[in-house]
């Protein structure tokens, strides 16, 4: 297990060539994305909330055992698996560090976890360094904890406590930050050169390329809900293709082809 970490670990550092990790919510979307040759993948939570009737992100914990189950399958996958767990599914920073000693011992290598909270405000700056402590402790360097904080993702204007937070985060453990909703590339490439801990943007179609982002010194892009909500549109798209008489998107994977992703969890 150690081993896996250690390789996800390796993929954050080479500069210039950022880990583009593509972000699966189902067994098949993360078997076709590891078929189509990604080494990593993560989990959008969102997407898994979402594909079981379940609302993302509010503090509920609702999504837990679905994402826990979820995870235990991706882990049989050749590929590393690092997992959304939202704010951890509870406020108790050993029920949070529980759940990852779980998913280490699965053979996920990774975990994402946020500060925002589902009113729409921040978590407490010294609880979540508590949490990402107490799993930092918890799985003994077989996670690499990625700590968001949604300072650009919130309403308001929260993005004067960025550094601050991310500052908080590294000294408390993680092995990787992460700043979704930062598009400005003077600030990405501030806070990339500022800290030691590698530093993730959540990809946007109206934000830096990839190269650009490379270029500002990020180490991780990820694509968060990009991939959900684009199969989403797929599928609505070919159904009113068949509806309206209209041509089907060429290249669509074969029966034959969806059914040899079960081969890969084998």
């Amino acid at each position: 297990m150690t081993l896996r970490y250690e390789h996800f670990r390796d993929l954050h550092r080479s500069p210039g060539a950022p880990l583009l990790l593509p972000n699966a919510w189902d067994h098949a979307s993360a078997a076709a994305l590891a078929a189509a040759g990604f080494r990593a993948v993560g989990t959008t939570s969102l997407g898994v909330a979402a594909a079981a009737g379940l609302p993302d992100g509010n503090g509920s914990g609702a999504a837990r055992e679905e994402t826990l189950r979820l995870a235990r399958g991706l882990a049989r996958l050749d590929v590393l698996v690092s997992v959304d767990i939202e704010g951890g599914f509870s406020d108790r920073p050993e029920e949070v560090a529980a759940l990852a000693v779980e998913l280490a011992d699965a053979g996920i290598v990774g975990v994402n976890i946020e500060d925002g909270r589902g009113d729409g405000t921040l978590a407490d700056l010294e609880r979540q360094c508590a949490v990402l402590r107490a799993v930092k402790g918890a799985t003994d360097g077989r996670l690499f904890i990625n700590a968001r904080t949604d300072t650009y993702w919130l309403p308001g204007d929260h993005a004067a406590q960025t550094e601050d937070r991310l500052a908080a985060y590294e000294q408390a453990g993680s092995d990787g930050l992460f700043v979704p909703g930062l598009r400005d590339v003077r600030v990405i490439t501030r806070l990339a050169s500022k800290f030691a801990a590698p530093l993730n943007i959540l990809h946007s179609p109206e934000g830096p390329s990839l190269p650009e982002l490379a270029a500002a010194g990020v180490r991780r892009v990820s694509c968060g809900s990009l991939l959900f909500r684009a199969a989403l549109r797929g599928a609505v798209a070919a159904a009113e293709a068949v509806r309206d008489g209209a041509a089907l998107p060429a290249g669509l994977p074969s029966y034959a082809d969806t059914q040899a992703l079960s081969d890969r969890f084998s």
